[in-house]
Parts: C-alpha cells; structure tokens; sequence
C-alpha cells in the first residue's frame, strides 16, 4: 500500500495513493497504524481523498483500528472520502460508527477538540 504521511505538531496524516483498497491491505493498515499509538504525536488524520474504492475487511478493520487508537486516548479521524466510497459506507452501515469529516481542516479541528477534552476529562 502507498500512502503519503504527513507529520504535524499534534498529529499525522496518512494518505493511501491507492485507487482501491483490497482486503489483503487490512493487515498492512494495522501495521503501519498501530506503532503511531506508542508515541507522543499519535492522532492520525487518515485523508481518503484518492480512495475510490475499499473491500468490506478493510473498511472493518478502519473501524477497529479507529475504536483501538480511542480506547488508547487517541483521536482517529477519517477525512475527504470519495462519494462512492461514503455511499458504500453508509450502505454497510459503518459510517455511522466512523469519525468522519468532509474536509481536513475540520479532522484537524476534531483532534485538536477531542485533545483539550480528554484534558479537561483527566482533570
């Protein structure tokens, strides 16, 4: 899978270059997701602005990753998807559960509110 990372000061950006996205890429999703929960910056923004298409194992495996980098007080927000992709997802019903926004500004605005609660929450 080729994807764009882009590193800011709060989180990163992933952006796969993939037309479409295979079942066989869940697991490389999982692997190069998952190391950015130990670190410091570990909010992902994950840009699907070049995604036409995704199989259902990978749009379920997004989901458990998104719950994962929750559970671990992380934000994971999925920005710029395709309409045919977001029509797919709201036909499998798993929009509803993603983090979603239309633009990447508004991911950012996400992390960067979903950060000052988590805060405000520890306190």
């Amino acid at each position: 899978m080729l994807v764009k990372t882009d590193t800011k000061e709060k989180f990163t950006v992933i952006t796969p270059e993939d037309g479409v996205l295979t079942a066989n890429m869940a697991e490389e999703l999982r692997q190069l997701l998952h190391p950015y929960m130990q670190k410091d910056n570990k909010h992902i923004v994950l840009n699907l602005k070049m995604v036409m298409d995704a199989e259902l194992p990978l749009l379920a495996a997004i989901v458990d990753i998104q719950q994962e980098f929750y559970e671990n007080s992380a934000s994971f927000v999925i920005c710029e998807l395709q309409q045919q992709l977001e029509d797919k997802l709201e036909k499998l019903e798993l929009l509803e559960v993603m983090n979603v926004t239309p633009t990447e500004s508004e991911a950012w605005d996400i992390v960067q509110m979903e950060e000052i609660e988590r805060e405000l929450l520890d306190e």
